[in-house]
């Protein structure tokens, strides 16, 4: 009898999948598990991305203001280079995402000593002592 009943179920479900997708992509087989057929072109990834940067220089930090002025970007940025080598343009380029981040309605957190992470609007980053905020007048992380 319970058998019965998730057979049926399986059966609602995989129909409700078919709906959705608009396509026959499952294949059913007599036997108790599902086969998914992944050769299906399921369109684009994804419409959020999460992209890693890298600032060695104060002009590494365009590509990451255009990426997140996109609004579907979420950049994580290894500060690690610019801070060995120019800790006053390192504080220039941590003042301009701050800048940009707020002009966008997003996040930015530190995590660690080398990384950096900004969201857009649509994300939060959760806080814990590992995560610092970043200080726009300072340039530089603090606790």
């Amino acid at each position: 009898m319970i058998r019965g009943k998730i057979v049926k179920m399986r059966d609602v479900l995989l129909r409700i999948k078919e709906k959705f997708l608009g396509r026959e992509d499952v294949m059913e087989d007599s036997s108790d598990y599902v086969e998914i057929d992944t050769n299906v072109d399921r369109g684009p990834k994804a419409k959020i991305i999460v992209r890693p940067f890298f600032i060695e220089d104060f002009a590494d930090i365009k590509p990451v203001l255009d990426a997140l002025r996109e609004g579907t970007t979420i950049a994580l940025i290894n500060i690690r280079p610019l801070k060995e080598k120019d800790i006053i343009e390192l504080k220039r380029a941590v003042s301009k995402l701050k800048k940009t981040c707020d002009a966008i309605e997003g996040d930015i957190a530190g995590f660690g000593e080398d990384w950096i992470v900004v969201t857009p609007s649509f994300a939060q980053i959760h806080r814990t002592t590992q995560t610092q905020g970043v200080s726009s007048e300072q340039g530089e992380m603090m606790s």
